[in-house]
């Protein structure tokens, strides 16, 4: 019998796989109306030509060229949260080995300075929490290596600490730029005039037999849409705020399992 955790997350895969066709579904609805209404007020006086076939050519060309420019992007940010949660992670075992051979004072607030930085880090994945304060609080981190340096700690720990705060730092930089940072945004507002034209081209194209019509404009309404969505999806995979982690977004697991993780860890140390 499958578990209700089971069937929550096949429910996810499955929305996640089908979200974006759903999101068209009014926009078809729309556009096969608006045939409807074309053909039955005579407003279909265009015909299907060459022309009007280069341009869905050229728009499908265009769509090809973001496509190619967003998924080597895409393809790079999918390894950004697995580095960030090595990187935090080596952080605290470090951090934690220096406590237990040392019983360092500084380095027991520092792990617990780790734990709550984690918990802001995925407020900030959530755009609960600023990039500004993000920083910051990495920039704090320096106040406790120089207590572990007055604390006579070896100094190949710190540098492997500090190492690794330049890296979260670097990393974090890293996924600020690709949210706030639009791939060729004249590039999406041409597809996008491209877009409307081709269906208003659909909707005013006389094709027989009826039927025939509003599959075609129906189908390639959709092509075109689902694909342009599709890219400004992928344009930005760390866009948390809106509906979480699906769609096309990257997953966080690695840092929700560290999450976990470091819980277990700090109540093992604290009791």
């Amino acid at each position: 019998m499958k578990t209700p955790k089971i069937i929550v997350q096949k429910k996810r895969k499955i929305w996640k796989k089908w979200a974006i066709a759903i999101k068209i579904i009014p926009i078809l609805i729309i556009v096969a109306i608006l045939k409807y209404l074309a053909k039955k007020y005579g407003f279909e006086v265009l015909e299907l030509n060459a022309l009007f076939t280069s341009l869905v050519a050229g728009t499908i060309f265009l769509i090809g060229f973001l496509i190619s420019g967003v998924l080597s992007d895409y393809k790079e940010s999918e390894k950004i949260p697995n580095e960030l949660a090595a990187s935090l992670k080596t952080l605290f075992d470090d951090t934690y080995s220096v406590y237990k051979i040392k019983d360092s004072k500084a380095a027991f607030e520092f792990l617990e300075f780790q734990h709550n930085f984690l918990k802001n880090l995925m407020n900030w994945f959530f755009k609960k929490e600023k990039t500004k304060s993000i920083l910051k609080q990495i920039s704090a981190m320096n106040q406790f290596l120089i207590e572990l340096d007055k604390e006579g700690i070896q100094i190949n720990y710190i540098i492997k600490l500090r190492n690794e705060q330049a890296n979260i730092r670097k990393i974090v930089l890293r996924i600020d730029s690709i949210r706030d940072t639009e791939f060729v945004g004249s590039a999406y507002a041409i597809v996008q005039t491209m877009g409307f034209v081709i269906i208003a081209g659909l909707i005013l194209i006389k094709i027989e037999p009826f039927y025939a019509s509003i599959f075609l404009t129906s189908l390639v309404t959709f092509l075109i849409w689902y694909m342009f969505i599709l890219i400004v999806d992928l344009d930005n995979p760390f866009d948390y705020k809106t509906i979480g982690e699906t769609g096309t977004e990257i997953s966080l697991k690695p840092l929700n399992d560290l999450v976990i993780d470091l819980d277990e860890m700090m109540q093992e140390i604290k009791a």
